[in-house]
């Protein structure tokens, strides 16, 4: 007799949990993006990569940057409702879970200053991404071009976080003043480009690889 059990539907926690990620998200990136636009437009790009002032001078985005790096190892329960709920766990997701809960507070400690964009970068796309995993567990049925524009928008994250640490890289390799180790940035540069060539697979098996039809339980007579 099979000791497996069925999986659990767990249809209210989930909606509730994907629901309140995804307000915790929304209300991120009300309260960090404007200190990245005022840096932008005021200071450029450079000042936005290099100077970790989000940390030191602006008490708001140094509470949401903190509140950030604590939010990810809650968020290691995604795994625990895909583990209860009997789906594929694939690599992806342990592995991106695992390695941004150790990389965010280590790059924390280190006071980085692209952690002005990993935190507004992630709040802006898990913002979107919760919604979206919020209106599913409600049963809302959602068009498939938004779950891959979703993927897409993940995609181009870890495309910029890639290129802004390669940034801050070069900065400091050439003498300029760049507030963070590099120890930081060899790691950044390593979890960034395995994010993409992760993210970038899943979107092909997907959206882009023609799915194999599902065989029959019953072989066909011949």
């Amino acid at each position: 007799m099979s000791t497996r059990t069925s999986p659990l539907k767990l249809k209210l926690p989930l909606t509730l949990w994907n629901i309140a990620l995804a307000l915790f998200s929304i209300t991120g990136t009300i309260r960090t993006w404007p200190e990245m636009a005022h840096v932008l437009t005021r200071f450029g790009f450079h000042h936005s990569v290099c100077a970790n002032t989000f940390h030191k001078e602006v008490p708001i985005s140094s509470f949401w940057t903190w509140l950030f790096i604590l939010s990810k190892a809650p968020e290691l329960i995604d795994t625990v409702f895909v583990v209860l709920r009997k789906q594929k766990l694939i690599f992806l997701h342990w592995y991106h879970h695992a390695t941004v809960l150790i990389f965010t507070w280590y790059a924390y400690a280190d006071e980085a200053s692209t952690g002005r964009w990993y935190c507004t970068m992630n709040y802006g796309v898990h913002a979107v991404m919760y919604s979206y995993y919020a209106l599913r567990a409600l049963g809302v049925r959602i068009p498939r071009q938004l779950a891959m524009c979703i993927t897409i928008s993940q995609i181009a994250q870890m495309v910029m976080g890639t290129f802004v640490t390669f940034y801050a890289f070069y900065a400091k390799s050439n003498g300029r003043q760049c507030d963070m180790s590099f120890s930081t940035l060899y790691a950044g540069i390593a979890i960034y480009i395995s994010y993409f060539i992760l993210f970038a697979q899943f979107f092909i098996a997907s959206y882009l690889v023609p799915k194999k039809p599902k065989k029959t339980t019953e072989a066909k007579k011949t």
